[in-house]
């Protein structure tokens, strides 16, 4: 006979068991966005897709940040290193084991924005080379350069990725140069920056600005905790590009 732990389902079943909630987990996969760009791709009311993404952040699934470019508006992204615990969990539930592994990758070229190409964008050019087994080349600029920050170094250090031979660089360095992707990791660089000529498809992950600390010990935390949703994050990506690969 066979017994069952549970009385209910996991939480992660239970909050996208809705089409509308799944669409929107779907399309904040790729990338973070506002309200009313999400009331577009849905094509569904305000209020409902309002209602439901309140269902989506009480469940800790999507979170919310006011932009760093507009005060007014809020960007909504997947906790995705919340999701992968509820994941596991949901797994477990059901005696089932994943396989993460990423497959075949193709070749790709990424091109990661940021205002200052400093800190965040500097860490996620780190993970996209280091993890894109060869076949990604990832570079990495800013529409106002200043230079690579030390707390970086350090954060992608703890992980043995090191990212000292990079340096802060123009987005006019790469104009003319053809990308598959362009990724924005800042607010700012996406709203002021919205086309990038000679890019491919366009991705926000926008995170808050680490440097916003007086306290040294706090801005380096906060370095940290980026680096690891950024590994997170790439990782979700390679294995969603190789999934496309794999299926074309």
């Amino acid at each position: 006979m066979t017994h069952y732990a549970r009385s209910s389902p996991p939480t992660l079943l239970t909050l996208l068991a809705h089409e509308l909630r799944w669409r929107m987990l779907q399309l904040l996969l790729h990338s973070d966005l506002r309200v009313h760009e999400l009331v577009a791709a849905c094509q569904q009311p305000m209020n409902l897709v309002s209602y439901h993404l309140k269902k989506l952040r009480d469940g800790h699934i999507v979170r919310t940040r006011r932009s760093q470019a507009d005060g007014r508006d809020v960007y909504y992204s997947l906790n995705l290193l919340h999701m992968r615990a509820l994941y596991e969990e949901t797994g477990e539930a059901l005696q089932l084991r994943s396989h993460t592994a990423v497959g075949a990758l193709p070749h790709a070229r990424v091109l990661v924005m940021c205002t200052h190409n400093s800190a965040r964008s500097q860490m996620a050019e780190g993970w996209l080379n280091v993890l894109g087994q060869g076949r990604i080349v990832a570079v990495s600029a800013g529409s106002h350069p200043g230079s690579l920050r030390p707390e970086a170094v350090v954060a992608m250090q703890r992980h043995g990725v090191d990212i000292r031979h990079q340096t802060a660089k123009s987005v006019e360095v790469f104009r003319g140069q053809a990308f598959d992707y362009v990724i924005t990791v800042c607010d700012q660089a996406r709203e002021v920056c919205p086309v990038f000529p000679g890019g491919g498809q366009r991705l926000h992950w926008g995170y808050d600005d680490t440097t916003q600390h007086d306290d040294p010990a706090q801005r380096q935390a906060a370095f940290d905790v980026v680096a690891d949703q950024l590994k997170v994050r790439v990782e979700h990506f390679l294995t969603s590009i190789s999934t496309q690969e794999q299926n074309a």
